[in-house]
C-alpha cells in the first residue's frame, strides 16, 4: 500500500464514489484540503460566501443530478450556519456528504475558538454522524458514509475530519465504493392485499411523494392511475414533481388545512400513497384530516414512514419503480369487467368527460379547413 497524506486519500476517495464537484467554505482547519485541491486537475471545487448558501448548492445538485453531493464546512460555527438548509436536505431525502473541518485532536482538549464536538451537532439531521479519529479508517468511514447516503432511503451523512488527520500521512488501503440497489420490490403478498383492495374501490385516490420521482417511476405511476381511475395528488410538501403536471387526472398539492384535506378524503374510499408524507401539517385543528373509514395502502422505502401518523390497511415497504409494474399488473388480472367499466368511467370524468368533448368540438377549425 502506498505512502498517503489524509488530505490527497480524501479526495481519492471521493472519486471513487464518484464525486466530481465539492461545494465549500473554507477556513483553518480546511487549509490542508485546499492544499490538495491546488494541485488536483480532477476535483472541481464551488467557493460560496455563507455555508447555508453551500448547503443549499449542494442539496439542489444531489437533487438534480441524483449524484451524491458533498459539501465541506469549516467548523462548529459553519456546521450552525448550515443547519437551516441541512433540515431541508433532510426533508428532501437529499444524498449529501457533508463534512467540516475540526482542529487539531491534540489540541482540542484545550476547547480552542469555534471548538466543539461535531457529530452531536449534525446528528438530529442526518442518517449517520462520526468523526474520523484514526488516519487509517478514513477509507472505511468516507465509504461507509457515501453508501449510507446513497441506500434508500437516501439523505444526508456527516463527517468530522481533524486537521491532523488530513495533515499526517500512512499506508493507506483506500479499499473500494458500496452501493446499495435502490429498487426493492415489495412483499407479494402485500401486494396482493394492496390490488384486492384497489380492485373493489368505488373512489379511489392516490397521493404521490418525492420517492416516485427520485425512483424515476413517474410512467409507472401514471399506469396505476390510469387503470383504475384515480385522481392524484402531490404530497403536501412537495420536493419534487412526482407526476405529471399536464395530466388530467393530476389535482396538484392540497393546502394544508385539515378540513380542506378532509373535504377531499372525505369524496373517497381509499387513499393509496406512493412515497407521500402522511400528513405534514402547519398548525393543530381539531379536524383529523382523514376518517377512519377511509381504507389507506401506503408504499414506501421507509418502515419509519409507514402507519407512522395513521393506520395503514396494508404497508408495503418497497421502491415505487420496483413495485409498481408488479402491483398494476395483479390489479389488471384481478380486475373484472364490472371494475375496469367503473375505472374507465372515473378516467374519462377526470379528463374531462363529455364537457372536454364539447369543448374539442367548438374549438375553430384551423385556417382553411372546414369542420
Amino acid at each position: 500500500m502506498p505512502v498517503i497524506s489524509g488530505k490527497r486519500a480524501f479526495l481519492e476517495l471521493l472519486k471513487q464514489e464518484g464525486v466530481e464537484v465539492l461545494f465549500g467554505n473554507p477556513g483553518t482547519t480546511e487549509l490542508p484540503l485546499m492544499d490538495a485541491l491546488a494541485v488536483d486537475n480532477e476535483m472541481r471545487y464551488v467557493l460560496g460566501l455563507q455555508e447555508a448558501a453551500v448547503m443549499a448548492m449542494a442539496d439542489g445538485y444531489a437533487q438534480a443530478s441524483g449524484k451524491l453531493a458533498v459539501v465541506n464546512l469549516h467548523v462548529t460555527p459553519g456546521l450552525g450556519n448550515a443547519m437551516g438548509m441541512l433540515y431541508d436536505a433532510q426533508k428532501a431525502g437529499s444524498p449529501i456528504l457533508v463534512t467540516a473541518g475540526q482542529h487539531d485532536q491534540d489540541f482540542n482538549q484545550t476547547e480552542p475558538i469555534l471548538y466543539a464536538e461535531l457529530p452531536p451537532i449534525a446528528r438530529p439531521l442526518v442518517k449517520w454522524s462520526t468523526e474520523v479519529n484514526r488516519i487509517e479508517d478514513l477509507p472505511l468511514l468516507v465509504h461507509r458514509a457515501c453508501k449510507t447516503a446513497m441506500a434508500p432511503p437516501t439523505g444526508p451523512v456527516f463527517l468530522s475530519l481533524p486537521g491532523d488527520i488530513l495533515k499526517h500521512e500512512a499506508d493507506i488501503d483506500l479499499m473500494g465504493p458500496t452501493r446499495v440497489a435502490p429498487h426493492t420490490r415489495g412483499d407479494r403478498a402485500a401486494i396482493e392485499a394492496a390490488a384486492k383492495i384497489l380492485s373493489e374501490a368505488k373512489r379511489p385516490v392516490i397521493m404521490a411523494g418525492d420517492a416516485v420521482s427520485q425512483s424515476r417511476a413517474l410512467a409507472e405511476l401514471v399506469a396505476l392511475a390510469e387503470l383504475i381511475g384515480a385522481p392524484v395528488y402531490a404530497e403536501l410538501i412537495p420536493n419534487t414533481a412526482s407526476f405529471p403536471s399536464s395530466h388530467p387526472l393530476f389535482r396538484g398539492a392540497m393546502t394544508r388545512s385539515q378540513t380542506a384535506m378532509r373535504k377531499i378524503f372525505d369524496q373517497h374510499d381509499v387513499l393509496f400513497s406512493v412515497g407521500a408524507d402522511l400528513f405534514a401539517l402547519s398548525l393543530p385543528s381539531d379536524v383529523a384530516p382523514v376518517s377512519s373509514d377511509l381504507k389507506m395502502i401506503h408504499l414506501d422505502v421507509d418502515p419509519w414512514e409507514l402507519g407512522k401518523n395513521y393506520p395503514a390497511e396494508v404497508a408495503i415497504l418497497g421502491d415505487p419503480k420496483g413495485t409498481l409494474p408488479e402491483l398494476t399488473a395483479v390489479l389488471r388480472e384481478r380486475m373484472g369487467n364490472g371494475a375496469l367499466g367503473a375505472a374507465r368511467e372515473r378516467l374519462h370524468r377526470g379528463r374531462g368527460g363529455d364537457r372536454r368533448e364539447r369543448v374539442v368540438e367548438r374549438r375553430p377549425a384551423p385556417a382553411g379547413q372546414e369542420r
